[in-house]
């Protein structure tokens, strides 16, 4: 499946029994959804080519807690009541935080990986459609 330039693989061609996503917790999916986000961000800044240390940068800017929970604001509106009770969900589930970190700034963040990870494994085009309204040259 193309992601825009970015190749992924559909997690059903990979995983060897289906996965029966109501069995798993927030902090699952949200773990996906962590690696996910993040590979999609390595992909999307490889274009023009850098140096490492600024893809690095780039990257790194945008997998920030602060910033996850300003895209996650951004898409509330668009979210159907399945994924906004994915979202319910990931922030449901936290209950800890770093000690540098708003809880609801960390809250949030967790809530979009905790939707990625949910529709990387039951969607992917729908995530497609999600990522590609976000801005990430802000």
């Amino acid at each position: 499946m193309w992601w825009g330039h970015l190749v992924v693989l559909d997690p059903r061609s990979i995983v060897p029994d289906p996965i029966d996503l109501q069995r798993l917790s927030p902090a699952a999916l949200a773990y996906v959804g962590d690696a996910v986000y993040e590979l999609y961000m390595r992909t999307y800044y490889l274009m023009p080519p850098k140096k490492s240390p600024l893809y690095h940068q780039a990257v790194v800017q945008q997998v920030r807690a602060e910033q996850q929970a300003q895209h996650l604001q951004t898409l509330i509106p668009y979210l159907n009541p399945e994924e906004l009770d994915m979202v319910r969900r990931g922030r449901n589930s936290v209950h800890r935080s770093p000690r540098r970190l708003d809880p609801q700034i960390y809250q949030q963040a967790t809530s979009l990986e905790t939707l990625i990870g949910y529709l990387y494994l039951s969607d992917p085009s729908r995530l497609h459609q999600l990522l590609g309204m976000l801005n990430f040259d802000e």
